[in-house]
């Protein structure tokens, strides 16, 4: 069975920093690939961040520079370290993984930013 959970989330404030992990079982691990999606209140999931099966990453324009991402293939967990948070970073991410013809997602872990 398949399990796709994250962990990490929370409240920060503006500026402030959060590391979100993702930990995938039931997968061979290595050769899947890590992706980052966050949801607003009223609008639409987006796409976050890449994490590939070599460890290269790629971000999205409102998030470069300020997330970075890493896996850990022996733990089966891939992590999103998100920096100079923002308010409009608010919301709940999720993690999905990708390996060959499945993807599994993740139930979500809220990150807020406020003041």
């Amino acid at each position: 069975q398949v399990r796709v959970l994250e962990s990490g989330g929370g409240f920060a404030q503006p500026g402030g920093s959060l590391r979100l992990s993702c930990a995938a079982s039931g997968v061979t691990f290595s050769i899947t690939v890590i992706s980052w999606y966050r949801q607003a209140p009223g609008k639409q999931r987006e796409w976050v961040a890449d994490i590939n099966q070599g460890n290269s990453t790629r971000f999205a324009n409102a998030v470069k520079g300020r997330f970075t991402g890493s896996r850990d293939n022996a733990k089966d967990t891939a992590y999103l370290q998100m920096n100079n948070l923002q308010p409009e970073d608010t919301g709940l991410y999720y993690c999905r993984a990708a390996g060959g013809a499945t993807i599994h997602w993740g139930q979500g872990t809220q990150v807020t930013v406020s003041s």
